[in-house]
């Protein structure tokens, strides 16, 4: 049974540390650090068995790209320990491509990564650009790409070299509704098939169809982690209260929690 778990989250927390000016940027780098400390995680723990489909949701700025980042291997915790059980795969907007090779190239550069054979590569490519459904932009750019083209090839390539752990990180909020469904599809067989799901999405609804678990996530803490039938019905009924607050009222809330946050921080 102990190798039933896919991720299991100790305590992680995550400080950066924040500067005024450059020349202070600077004087830390050479004498160490001397910034604000910001922790945009803080004592997060959680346990996902193989199979799970975790939601993680939350307002922005709560850390969710962050703690996605280090479920990946990407970032790692300032303390803390986060444990991964198989391969894990990103796929968020932003990371990911190289915005001076080509799509074509992109396949390449991430199999070699991986320690696929070019021959293994030459195999999955046309599964990747079928998938990926980009045309001729495959031998453009990425840098040439809209966001949406930038997710249908980072979605094609990581669904397909097979990750144990695919992270979704809101890959789907930039495509259209077609994309989104075959996304969403591909998912559902990477579950059916005991592959572990994180998905990062403000679309509670998405969350609410696809997921069993729900971590949600408040300005660097856990708010809640259960059950979807659970916690989505909160998480919804907070989202409504809090699109109806004035733009004082969200920033009184959110020092609020930091500061309650800071408190609770061992001395």
């Amino acid at each position: 049974m102990e190798n039933q778990y896919a991720i299991v989250a100790e305590h992680v927390a995550k400080c950066y540390y924040l500067y005024s000016d450059a020349k202070k940027r600077l004087k830390s780098f050479l004498l160490g650090h001397g910034g604000k400390p910001f922790f945009a995680l803080q004592d997060i723990s959680f346990t996902l068995n193989k199979g799970d489909s975790l939601g993680l949701v939350g307002l922005n700025g709560s850390g969710k790209s962050t703690l996605s980042n280090i479920i990946a291997g990407l970032s790692m915790p300032t303390s803390g320990i986060i444990t991964t059980n198989g391969v894990p795969s990103i796929i968020a907007i932003s990371s990911g491509l190289n915005n001076y090779l080509t799509g074509r190239e992109n396949i390449e550069l991430k199999g070699l990564m991986l320690g696929f054979t070019m021959e293994e590569i030459h195999a999955m490519k046309p599964l990747i650009e079928e998938f990926a459904d980009i045309g001729e932009f495959i031998d453009q750019p990425v840098k040439s790409y809209s966001s949406g083209m930038r997710a249908r090839l980072g979605f094609a390539i990581s669904v397909n070299i097979n990750p144990d752990i695919m992270i979704i990180d809101e890959a789907l909020s930039v495509g259209d509704s077609t994309f989104t469904q075959k996304c969403l599809d591909k998912m559902d067989a990477f579950r059916q098939n005991g592959k572990t799901i994180v998905f990062v999405s403000h679309n509670a609804k998405q969350v609410r169809n696809f997921c069993d678990k729900v971590l949600w996530l408040e300005y660097g803490g856990i708010r809640a982690f259960g059950e979807a039938k659970d916690v989505i019905p909160a998480y919804e009924m907070f989202t409504k209260q809090y699109s109806g607050w004035t733009k004082e009222q969200q920033i009184a809330y959110k020092d609020r929690i930091l500061q309650r946050r800071q408190e609770q921080m061992p001395q």
